[in-house]
Parts: C-alpha cells; sequence; structure tokens
C-alpha cells in the first residue's frame, strides 16, 4: 500500500483534503463513489488527482487509470497545472505520472491547425476520414505500395524541394512551433498511370502505419514516438509537437496513448457521448478506471443533451437525396433507360453488391425513402399550420417570426406522439421506423465507393433516429418539433424554410439511467462540485443511488464550506419581493418590484471596484443595464448572447482598468467556470431565482417526467438546478484567501422560510444573513468600515 502524500503536490494539504483524499482512497477501494461537495480553495482538483493516482500506483488496486471529465476548460487547465504540480514534487526514484488530454481531430491535425491542403474547422473529420482510407487502400492486402514508401516519398519530395534551390519558409508545414518533414500540400501517389489518376493521401498516417507492429500480439503503443514513462504531463500541444517531428499523425498517436496514460483529461462527451466512446474512448469504459467527474453539478444537463436525438428538416431532404440517387440506378435499368448524368450499369451493379453484402433489400431502399419524404411532408404541413394559428399573413412578415415548440403531445400527460400516430395511420409500420438505420449504413457504403470520398451522409444519421423515435418510451421521452430563427436566402420567399431551421427532436427527460449506467462502468470514483447541495438530490438524480442500493456500491458524501479569512467577506439574502413574471411584469414595466430591485442592485453596483450582476436572462439582463447607467458612476458592461470571441473581448474589457459593472444573464457563460480571482472582482448580486421557462412544452414534460420518476419535478428539475446556477455567479467572488469581497442574493425566497423558500438549498452555514431591501445599504457600509479599520 502506498502513502498519498508522496503524489500529494503540496508540502501540506489543508485540513479538508486530509479527510476528502482518504475518504476518495477508501471509497475507491470498494468500488464506490465519492460525492464532494467543496468551497472554492477546497483543493477539490488536488484531492481527486492525488487519490486516484495512489490508487493506480498501488499494486493491491486494479486501476490502471485516472480518468478525469470536466465540462469547463479552465478546469481542464487546472487539472494540468496539478498533475505537474504532482510530478515537480515526487521523489527522485519515482518515475513522473503519464497524463494525456484529449481533444478532436480539429485542434490536432497539422493541415487543420494551419489551414493547408482544403482543410478547415468544417470538413476536418469528414477530409480526414477520405485520406485514411486512401492511405489503407494503397497500403492495405492487395495495394498499390507500403506505408514506409509513402512517408517516404512525401519526405524525398520536400528534400527535392530543398535541393532545388526553390526552398522556402513555406517548404515545410510547421506547427506546434515544430517543422514537420512534409510539404505544406497533400502528396499525391500514383504509378504511371494517366494523369490526374494520382491519389492523395495523408504521410503523416502512412507515418502511423508504418510505426504500428506487424505481428499480433504487438501494441498500438509501439507507434508512440516517444518515451512514454518518461513524458509526464502530455497538453495537445506537446501531443502535436512531439509527433509532427516524427511524421506521425498526432491523433491516431493520441489514441495509441489513451490506453497508456496513468491520466486521462477529457470532456463529458468522452464518456457519455454514445457516439464518441463506440468510436474513440470505449476501452477506458471498464473497472480499471477510477473517474473523476469535474463540475458535476453539471453532468444531469450536460448528458441529458448527450442522450437526446434529434435530426433536421435539411438533414431529411438530403437524406432523401442520398436515398434516390442509390435508387436511381437500379430502377433506371429495371426500366432499360440510363441514369441521369449517363451513369452505367456499373453503378447498378454497386448497389446489388452492398446490398447482397447486408440484409437490406432493394424494396425497404424505396420503402424508406417514401417515409422520408412522407414524413418531411407531414413536417411541412405541421409547421404551416402552426403559423397559420400564430402569425397571420405570416408568408408576407418572415423577419417576425420567433423561435418555438411544437409538441407532439401534451407535455403534462405521457402519451404516444401525433407523428408516431401519424406514421401508423398513413400504413408505416414497426419495420419501417426500425429498419431505417440498417438502410441508411447501405446508403452511406454505396456513395463512399462511388464516390471515393468517405464523408459524413444523411441517411445513417436520419436512420438512427427513426430508429430511437420507435424504441424509446414516452414518459422518460418527449418528442416535438423545434423551430429556431434563421435565414437562407435560397429558400423560396414566402417559404417558413427561408426563416426556420425546423428539427424533429427526441428529448430524454430524465438522464439519470444513462449516467447511473455509465457510471457502473468503472471501477469507482469522484463526483465534485462547489455546487451540488442537497447532495441527497444529486445523488438521486445521477443514478448513484440506484448503485448504492441495487449493486452494493458505496457513495459516501462530503461537505466542505469556504476556509478563507470571514472577515474577507459579507454575505447577504435581501428579502426583495420574489422576481417573478407575475410580480416585475415586462422589463420595460415600472412597478414597485423593478423600482426595489433596480435601488438594490445600484447600491451594490456602487461599491468600489469590479461588480457582476447575474439576472435571470438577456432581457432582464439589458433592463437592469438600462436603470445603472444613469445611477452608478462608473461604466456598465452588457453582456447579450454572441460567441466566444464577443464574449471573452467582453471579459478583457471588464478585468482591464478601473472598476466597472458586468451585467449578464445567469445562463449565459461569465457566471460559470470563470476566474474573477484576485481584484477582478469585488461584488456579485444575484435577482431572483433562475427557474427557466416553466411554460416551455419541453420544461413541463421534463416535470412531468420528474415527478413520476422522484415524486417533486419542481424541486428536482427546476428549482434545485437554478439555486444552483445563482451559487455558481455569487462563488465567483471569493477564490482564495486574500479575495474581499461581497456576495448578494435578491429574493425573498433566498431569505425567507415560506412555501417555496430555497433557503434550504443554501450551504448550511448560515452565511447570508437575511435582510430587508433598506437595511441593505447600512450592512454594506458597515462592511467597508470594518474593511477601512482593518
Amino acid at each position: 500500500m502506498t502513502d498519498w502524500r508522496t503524489v500529494f503536490g503540496h508540502d501540506e494539504p489543508y485540513e479538508p483534503q486530509v479527510d476528502g483524499i482518504e475518504t476518495a482512497i477508501d471509497t475507491g477501494r470498494e468500488g464506490g463513489y465519492t460525492v464532494i461537495e467543496g468551497a472554492c480553495g477546497t483543493g477539490k482538483t488536488m484531492i481527486a488527482l492525488t487519490a486516484g493516482i495512489d490508487l493506480v500506483r498501488d499494486p493491491d488496486t486494479d486501476y490502471e487509470r485516472v480518468f478525469v471529465l470536466t465540462s469547463v476548460k479552465q478546469q481542464l487547465r487546472q487539472f494540468e497545472a496539478d498533475l505537474e504540480t504532482i510530478n515537480e514534487n515526487l521523489p527522485a526514484d519515482w518515475n513522473p505520472v503519464s497524463g494525456l488530454t484529449l481533444v478532436g481531430k480539429a485542434d490536432v491535425c497539422p493541415y487543420n491547425r494551419e489551414k493547408t491542403a482544403g482543410f478547415d474547422d468544417g470538413n476536418v473529420y469528414d477530409r480526414c476520414e477520405t485520406l485514411r482510407d486512401r492511405t489503407r487502400d494503397l497500403t492495405g492486402e492487395g495495394g498499390d505500395t507500403t506505408a514506409k514508401n509513402l512517408a517516404a516519398r512525401a519526405r524525398s519530395q520536400q528534400i527535392g524541394l530543398a535541393d532545388s534551390g526553390t526552398r522556402s519558409k513555406n517548404t515545410f508545414l510547421e506547427t506546434a512551433g515544430e517543422p514537420t518533414p512534409y510539404p505544406p500540400d497533400l502528396p499525391e501517389y500514383g504509378e504511371g498511370g494517366p494523369v490526374g489518376a494520382e491519389t492523395e493521401y495523408c504521410p503523416f498516417y502512412a507515418q502511423y502505419l508504418e510505426d504500428l507492429p506487424d505481428d499480433e500480439d504487438g501494441s498500438p503503443a509501439e507507434a508512440i514516438p516517444y518515451d512514454f514513462t518518461d513524458a509526464g504531463m502530455i497538453t495537445p500541444e506537446d501531443l502535436v509537437a512531439r509527433s509532427v517531428t516524427h511524421g506521425t499523425c498526432p491523433h491516431s498517436v493520441m489514441g495509441a496513448a489513451l490506453g497508456e496514460a496513468e491520466v486521462v483529461i477529457g470532456n463529458y462527451y468522452h464518456a457519455f457521448d454514445p457516439r464518441t466512446v463506440g468510436s474513440f474512448t470505449g476501452a477506458l469504459l471498464d473497472d480499471s478506471t477510477f473517474v473523476v467527474c469535474d463540475e458535476a453539478h453539471m453532468l444531469e444537463p450536460r448528458v441529458r443533451d448527450l442522450v437526446s436525438e434529434g435530426v433536421a428538416d435539411a438533414t431529411l431532404r438530403d437524406a432523401e437525396t442520398e436515398l434516390s440517387r442509390v435508387i436511381q440506378p437500379v430502377k433506371f435499368e429495371r426500366e432499360g433507360r440510363q441514369a441521369e448524368g449517363g451513369s452505367k450499369t456499373a453503378d447498378a451493379d454497386l448497389v446489388r453488391a452492398e446490398l447482397n453484402d447486408s440484409d437490406v433489400s432493394y424494396e425497404e431502399l424505396n420503402r424508406t425513402l417514401e417515409f422520408v419524404q412522407d414524413l418531411r411532408a407531414e413536417l411541412d404541413r405541421r409547421v404551416t399550420a402552426y403559423l397559420d394559428r400564430s402569425y397571420r399573413g405570416w408568408q408576407s412578415n418572415l423577419n417576425d417570426l420567433e423561435d418555438a415548440e411544437l409538441p407532439l403531445r401534451d407535455p403534462a400527460a405521457p402519451a404516444e406522439d401525433e407523428l408516431t400516430e401519424w406514421a401508423r395511420e398513413a400504413g408505416y409500420g414497426d419495420a419501417d421506423w426500425v429498419r431505417a438505420e440498417a438502410v441508411g449504413a447501405v446508403v452511406q457504403r454505396v456513395l463512399n465507393e462511388a464516390e471515393d470520398e468517405d464523408r459524413t451522409r444523411a441517411a445513417p444519421a436520419v436512420g438512427r433516429v427513426l430508429g430511437e423515435w420507435y424504441r424509446r418510451g414516452h414518459t422518460d421521452y418527449f418528442r416535438e418539433i423545434e423551430l429556431e430563427r434563421t435565414w437562407d436566402d435560397t429558400e423560396p420567399p414566402d417559404s417558413w424554410r427561408r426563416a426556420y431551421n425546423a428539427r424533429l427532436s427526441l428529448h430524454n427527460c430524465v438522464p439519470s439511467d444513462a449516467i447511473g449506467d455509465r457510471l457502473g462502468h468503472f471501477g469507482g470514483g469522484v463526483l465534485m462540485s462547489a455546487t451540488l447541495e442537497p447532495i441527497e438530490a444529486f445523488t438521486e438524480v445521477t443514478g448513484l443511488q440506484y448503485l448504492a442500493r441495487e449493486e452494493d456500491r458505496p457513495v459516501v458524501e462530503r461537505r466542505y464550506g469556504l476556509h478563507f479569512p470571514a472577515e474577507n467577506r459579507e454575505s447577504f439574502a435581501v428579502a426583495a419581493p420574489k422576481y417573478t413574471y407575475d410580480n416585475r411584469g415586462r422589463p420595460g414595466e415600472e412597478n414597485p418590484t423593478r423600482r426595489s430591485y433596480a435601488n438594490a442592485v445600484a447600491t451594490v453596483a456602487r461599491l468600489p471596484g469590479n461588480v457582476l450582476v447575474g439576472m435571470p436572462s438577456y432581457a432582464e439582463a439589458e433592463w437592469i443595464a438600462g436603470r445603472l447607467e444613469s445611477r452608478v458612476d462608473k461604466p456598465v458592461l452588457l453582456d447579450v448572447a454572441s460567441d466566444d470571441e464577443t464574449t471573452e473581448s467582453l471579459k478583457d474589457e471588464f478585468f482591464a482598468g478601473e472598476g466597472k459593472v458586468l451585467v449578464t444573464s445567469l445562463r449565459g457563460t461569465l457566471t460559470e467556470g470563470v476566474d474573477y480571482s484576485g481584484d477582478r472582482l469585488a461584488a456579485a448580486v444575484v435577482c431572483g431565482v433562475p427557474i427557466v421557462n416553466t411554460s416551455s412544452p419541453r420544461t413541463k414534460a421534463v416535470r412531468r417526467a420528474y415527478d413520476d420518476e422522484f415524486g417533486d419535478g419542481f424541486t428536482y428539475a427546476l428549482t434545485i438546478p437554478a439555486v444552483r446556477k445563482a451559487r455558481q455567479a455569487i462563488g465567483r467572488v471569493i477564490r482564495s484567501p486574500e479575495d474581499v469581497g461581497v456576495r448578494v442574493l435578491l429574493d425573498e425566497r433566498y431569505a425567507r422560510d415560506s412555501w417555496d423558500s430555497v433557503r434550504p438549498y443554501l450551504p448550511d452555514d448560515n452565511e447570508f444573513q437575511p435582510v430587508s431591501p433598506d437595511m441593505l445599504d447600512v450592512g454594506l457600509d458597515r462592511f467597508q468600515s470594518r474593511l477601512s479599520s482593518q
């Protein structure tokens, strides 16, 4: 048995860290999970890494790796930094702990990183798969050459350029600060064939294939071009640099290293997205893995999205086209005429060959095409009927249309959805739903073979969604049509498709089964966040209680509060009127509730330094920003729903210079996972309890499903997640022992015990003092005076 203090990266652990590490180790030995709510400064990343690495290095356990999952990039960097700290402080006779961060192809492909050879973020996956297939075809059984020869040809082409005197700064492709042995453009292979018959291939992938062991007993790890045992933490930038200097594919090396690293750092989708697990990370999902779910309060909503399905109208249209293209050669041959574009009977031979290799018949191809065509027509009928009801003369006023949800059943009364009912009445049976997936797979193989291009097709996606639509239940899954505002000038001026993207959506309402089932695959682990209370509810909605009850796997809870100096902070729960729509009305209205909130927020905003204001929505954020501009003597910055680059620019502006007020939505990205440490934030104020729109059909369906599963859908599905959002926002203020600041929750539901009080979901430490609105300024003045006298 090892001593975890040897692994711990600092001289002395905090008291909560000692308890957390020892609890996680003991629980992990029994195949269980430790659930930790730890305030900022608890050192949760070091707790999880120390416990996991200790178990991996202990010869008496079966653990081989720690698999870290986080939804926040800043936290990913924190795990990398903490692992580097651990390695820096290990005894001299210990090998460093090997680590690997998982990212997508777009981040590591040398061509895509430098935007050469026709690569960009939009086509990197399809282009990569096409080049890989071509490289394998050239070098596989019956191929024209070898992987070694392909890599050598690309290198010699480079050397030839240099020897000819034409070398320039663009001669070598460079990325991650390192030169590669290949030119910026893709090489081609051809052996004396006709001009234009050369085949593009990927030299990086060719080198990777060459490095793979020939014998069946060999391991892909032999293709890793560096000593993994001494490498320590390998970031994506490190991985790219080490791979390209050797001339090999970084993404393939990442896959080979996946099973070798002692610590693997990734995103939730690396463990919970069915397609990612099936194609990339599946080998990590067993009892030799100790899993760490960071920011675990996001586990439920993120997994709900990952295990939900949907298909857009445009995808149905593309699938219809693809099916027609596969059917047409056989159809025209049978009719004794040539297909459009001069297609030969060889195309029909290809279709028949693929059908013969599968269990799909030509009749099923036609039947699926008819189903997709009729399905799209039914979608059009329903959208048109909705617009006729809701927007008079909508064809002439497309700019006035708004996002909408069209439920396909009563959200509050689980029953068969209307689309399933329509299909049955239209003559489509069980087989038409289920067989669409196999049909889609055949369509993809035919088209990729015919066009010599392996790219993502629409038909398989449509088939998968149709199969899931049929298989999934009607209580825990909710079906609807989503209408999202967009603009497409290629559509007719009076078509709703010009203004809308329509989507058939299959929403997973209760992801506890999906989460619990996946956690059950691992040997044990830690789930942690600063905002998990009430933990009992968290363990129910994540399926952990099922593991404890049915599989007898221990689930141990730990709570660690702020241990920074209490005199450096003040926390208020202000008994302002409930900030609900019934009380406040629309943002433009003037009433006592809005005046009370405008006064209270202005009082906090006048404090010295930066102040963060969190509102229930972007519309409410815009309203309060307008009120503050004339009432505070500092710049007021307004966050709106925008792209990441704009948000980052706004954040940088907020941090720069003198104090400012930043107003945002509590459902945006500036209230979670952003580092406001030091003097970046002096105060945060949250207005209302940010419960999502309860009139949304999807929200109603989730609430009903939670009613059936847990008994109190409003509390489990709406109230508790909303309070966690509020707690995340105010948690931005105090991030270190030196931080000084004020945290304010505005709404009587935070301050008083009542039928709809949320006070029980705040930490049980009495930090948030209930005060009346007229006493808020007194409390703030007292805090400022106390700071001045220190």
